[in-house]
C-alpha cells in the first residue's frame, strides 16, 4: 500500500507542477477507483476566476463526470496538500472512502491541522485519512512557489 500511495501521490505532484507553471498555487489531486485514475485536478482559481476551483474540487468533478455519478463510493482521493474546509466538505458529500494527502496545512487544513472535519461525529460520512505521503516533495513545491513570488514582487 505504501508504494501504491507514493505512486498516486507522484501523479498528484506532477499535476501540482502544472498548476505552478500556470501561476497557480501548486496543488494537484487525483481520484482513484479500483486502481484506475478516474479524476484529475490542479489548482485553477486564478485562471478560472473561481474561488472553488481547488485541485480537489476539480478532481472530484472530473471523477463524477467519468463515472456518471456524484457519489464516488469506494474511491480514494490523493492530494498534495491537506484539504481546506470547503474541500473536506466536498470529499464527504462525494462519499470518498480514503483520503491521502502530502503536506499538512497549518493555516487552513481541515483534516487535523486546524480542525478535523473528517472525525466530526455529528457528520454522517467519515473518510479515512492518511497524511504525510511524499510530504517533503509536496511542501517543497509550495515553499519554492511562494519564495519565487516574494522574489518577483516589486516594491
Amino acid at each position: 500500500m505504501i508504494q501504491e500511495d507514493e505512486f498516486y501521490m507522484q501523479v498528484a505532484i506532477d499535476l501540482a507542477k502544472q498548476a505552478s507553471d500556470k501561476g497557480e498555487v501548486p496543488v494537484g489531486a487525483i481520484v482513484v477507483k479500483d486502481g484506475e485514475i478516474i479524476g484529475r485536478g490542479s489548482n485553477a482559481p486564478i485562471g478560472l476566476h473561481d474561488p472553488s476551483a481547488h485541485a480537489e474540487i476539480l478532481a472530484l468533478r472530473n471523477a463524477a463526470m467519468t463515472i456518471g455519478n456524484y457519489r464516488l463510493v469506494g474511491c480514494s482521493l490523493y492530494v498534495t496538500l491537506e484539504p481546506c474546509a470547503m474541500c473536506s466538505g466536498a470529499i464527504q458529500h462525494a462519499r470518498i472512502a480514503h483520503l491521502v494527502y502530502g503536506a499538512s496545512d497549518t493555516k487552513t487544513g481541515a483534516c487535523g491541522s486546524v480542525v478535523n472535519l473528517m472525525d466530526e461525529e455529528k457528520l454522517n460520512h467519515h473518510t479515512t485519512v492518511k497524511g504525510g505521503v511524499l510530504a517533503v516533495e509536496a511542501a517543497t513545491l509550495l515553499s519554492d512557489f511562494f519564495k519565487q513570488r516574494r522574489l518577483n514582487k516589486t516594491p
